[in-house]
């Protein structure tokens, strides 16, 4: 993979909202083996935007158990709450370019222009708020930030699934940048931080698989506009290939849902009172991706020499 460029980098991007759970554990793991497979770095960023939701004892936490895990990182750790500068900046070269524009909508006025046999559930902004006249009333309301996107078809080849193909327009509409709140959202701190942090390769869950062409499409029109920030934090990068994506299946619960906080059996903590010990969760989910044929107590460095995307399944793989 990414034979264009000389080192391959990973990235694991957790928010710190709760306790790892299995599912977590899952993608660390085969983001860990995908880079270091290819003798590349692994990074940590914390995505603890939501100021709301992230506590940083959550984030230490999970740190600790990284380490405990024998999942340890390369350099330092980067946090999204303290990256709001660089947030900024790329948001007004986005607006500068008149790609933009302030969104006034509640979310029961998205609602209520959606159809479901139409969307299958997702929400698709119908472009309420694109070139709405302001008046001095609406200049004053606080508003979220969106982006215009194109209506054409976003392709790509992912490294698990195959090749995509997307049109943004049809499939999400013109997305948030900013909340009203003023709190970032998560495409742009996203794109902007894997191309600032020269990450190569993004690991992650089949879910987010479908959120790679809004963040293909802002990258390529981030890297046509960008200059560096002032400070010199960071220059986006322009040509080559990018970001190259592989998404792994979920591990789900016994009725198909997707792990979550709330399975607490799953929970880290509540394994770790349980003494299982971090081979034992390695192996484990070592052997349910496909890479070793028994559940068998292991490190993660020892898988390495069986490490192969193909060995991993595409079905989400449910756990008891």
């Amino acid at each position: 993979m990414n034979c264009e460029l000389s080192i391959a980098r990973g990235r694991f991007a957790p928010s710190p909202t709760g306790r790892m759970h299995l599912g977590n554990v899952f993608c660390a793991l085969l983001s860990w083996l995908s880079a270091k497979s290819q003798d590349g770095e692994w990074r940590l960023r914390i995505e603890d935007l939501d100021p709301q939701r992230s506590r940083r004892s959550f984030a230490m936490q999970l740190q600790e158990d990284l380490l405990w895990l024998g999942l340890p990182w390369d350099g330092e750790v980067v946090w999204q709450s303290e990256r709001s500068d660089i947030y900024e900046h790329y948001l007004q070269k986005l607006q500068d370019a008149g790609l933009t524009y302030p969104c006034f909508c509640t979310r029961a006025d998205i609602m209520a222009t959606q159809a479901p046999h139409e969307t299958d559930g997702r929400i698709v902004y119908a472009g309420t708020c694109r070139g709405k006249i302001l008046d001095e009333k609406l200049k004053a309301t606080p508003a979220a930030i969106r982006l215009m996107v194109p209506n054409e078809v976003i392709s790509f080849q992912d490294g698990h699934y195959g090749e995509q193909r997307v049109n943004l327009a049809e499939h999400c509409g013109d997305y948030i940048l900013r909340r009203k709140d003023g709190a970032w959202a998560y495409q742009l701190a996203v794109v902007v931080d894997d191309a600032l942090m020269g990450v190569t390769e993004v690991v992650r869950g089949r879910d987010l698989l479908l959120s790679t062409p809004q963040q293909l499409h802002l990258h390529r029109t981030l890297a046509s506009l960008s200059s560096p920030p002032k400070g010199g934090r960071g220059v986006f990068p322009k040509g080559g290939r990018g970001v190259f994506f592989c998404h792994h299946p979920l591990l789900v619960n016994e009725n198909g849902q997707r792990l979550c906080k709330r399975d607490l059996s799953m929970d880290l903590g509540i394994l770790q009172e349980k003494h299982t010990s971090p081979k034992e969760i390695i192996g484990r989910l070592a052997h349910l991706a496909g890479i070793i044929p028994e559940p068998t107590p292991t490190l993660p460095q020892d898988l390495l020499p069986f490490f192969t995307w193909q060995k991993v399944p595409k079905e989400d793989i449910t756990i008891r």
